[in-house]
């Protein structure tokens, strides 16, 4: 969970000691920090942040020209989705860049007076926040300036009409300004952006060792107005499976990656769930699952293991919700009591619970065991995380509760009646 969101004075004090002051004119006269923070039609002649690397000095001014390009301010022959596939993939790999580019975003979303350009600075800092986090000490700053525009469209509408009105310098009057309003309102963004950034800090972005591709740009775009399978609520993925699996009890991406670990001999495979699959196949067959789609060419049950185990651990709340977290761990060597609170859980919630136990029941099999060399106590304590989140940050009690959780797993494993899922399915 990130901080409150700073207030405007300590974004203000923030800007003006991280901010590298652009100067202007014959006498170098230093530009006011409300300037250097608002829409520029120009291109910028050093990084927006201080930095001490000659290669991020060089890569700012060039990545300023993408966001104009991407946000239609500049001309460019690329198309969007490539400007924006090269901007998040300098970023990606240049770890100092991050913040420069949203500091850069924030720029160019401030003070804007054409509305579609604003909505696609909006889009790239949606599309980038898919890929990697801001750095810790500029994601309050970062989640402040996303909160103050939450609920925004009325103000940002009157804004861009004083402004319009003013024609404040000559770069605005020989903008091409664009009279129809094109793109989401601007608080879809900020709302979108606000979840994102939450669940980027924690995840820190996309991992493995290949770059971003189109389909990943394409996908986190998408992602704005139509929710991914992954991150979500139980009651959202059930919501967005009505129309093409109506029947189902069960959420699609849950039953059908557990039936592909099991079809491609997952309960015979040593270290099931265990060994990670490779980052990089995990990463491909959740856009083809996003999509509704199971490849046929898997040949790894760890790969879908492994995103099995994702969907689990990035539910927007966990299988077990919040509020019977205390009654897990207090009946963690209680199997009665253990599986009374499975039957207090909201239904949705208690089916998708006991679908899951019912799965890793069939790897606790002694026949299966001799394997995977997963016994019970290895499937709770990798599974464990997944279903509970204990929400202190008192290390010791992290700790401590960690092997209540996974305690309380290996109850439910070894007592839970899963006998009816049989019938869901």
């Amino acid at each position: 969970t990130l901080r409150k969101p700073i207030s405007q004075s300590s974004m203000a004090d923030w800007a003006s000691k991280n901010l590298n002051m652009h100067t202007q004119g014959i006498f170098r006269r230093r530009i006011s920090i409300s300037n250097m923070l608002s829409w520029n039609g120009g291109s910028i002649k050093k990084p927006m942040l201080i930095t001490s690397s000659r290669t991020i000095k060089k890569e700012a001014c060039e990545m300023f020209k993408l966001v104009q390009s991407y946000m239609g301010d500049r001309q460019t022959r690329m198309d969007r989705n490539h400007v924006a596939l090269v901007t998040v993939t300098k970023c990606w790999s240049m770890q100092g860049l991050r913040d420069e580019l949203y500091i850069q975003l924030i720029r160019q979303t401030t003070d804007n007076t054409c509305y579609r350009s604003l909505a696609w600075g909006w889009e790239l800092m949606a599309i980038s926040l898919a890929f990697f986090s801001p750095s810790p000490k500029f994601q309050s700053y970062l989640e402040g300036y996303i909160y103050r525009h939450l609920d925004s469209d009325e103000k940002i509408a009157q804004h861009i009409k004083d402004l319009k009105n003013k024609k404040i310098t000559k770069s605005r009057k020989k903008r091409k300004q664009n009279t129809e309003d094109e793109g989401l309102p601007i608080s879809t963004y900020a709302k979108y952006c606000y979840r994102k950034l939450q669940k980027v800090a924690v995840t820190g972005g996309k991992k493995g060792l290949r770059k971003p591709t189109v389909e990943e740009i394409t996908h986190a775009r998408n992602a704005i107005l139509t929710p991914s399978l992954f991150g979500s609520s139980l009651e959202e993925i059930m919501l967005r499976q009505q129309d093409m699996y109506p029947g189902n009890k069960l959420p699609w991406v849950q039953t059908q990656l557990s039936q592909q670990v099991l079809a491609l001999g997952g309960e015979q495979t040593e270290g099931i769930f265990r060994i990670p699959g490779d980052i990089d196949e995990v990463n491909a067959l959740k856009l083809q699952v996003d999509q509704w789609k199971i490849p046929k060419s898997l040949s790894d049950p760890n790969i879908p293991a492994s995103l099995l185990k994702l969907w689990y651990r990035e539910l927007e709340e966990p299988v077990i919700p919040q509020q019977f977290y205390k009654e897990c761990i207090n009946n963690y060597e209680n199997p009665d009591a253990a599986v009374a609170v499975v039957q207090l859980l909201p239904e949705l919630n208690r089916l998708v619970l006991c679908y899951l136990i019912h799965f890793l029941q069939i790897f606790a099999q002694p026949s299966n065991v001799g394997r995977t060399k997963m016994d019970v106590n290895n499937l709770a304590m990798v599974m464990a995380p997944n279903c509970l989140r204990c929400q202190s940050d008192d290390p010791r009690i992290i700790f401590e509760n960690t092997r209540k959780e996974m305690s309380f797993l290996r109850m439910l494993i070894v007592h839970l009646d899963t006998s009816f899922i049989k019938g869901l399915v």
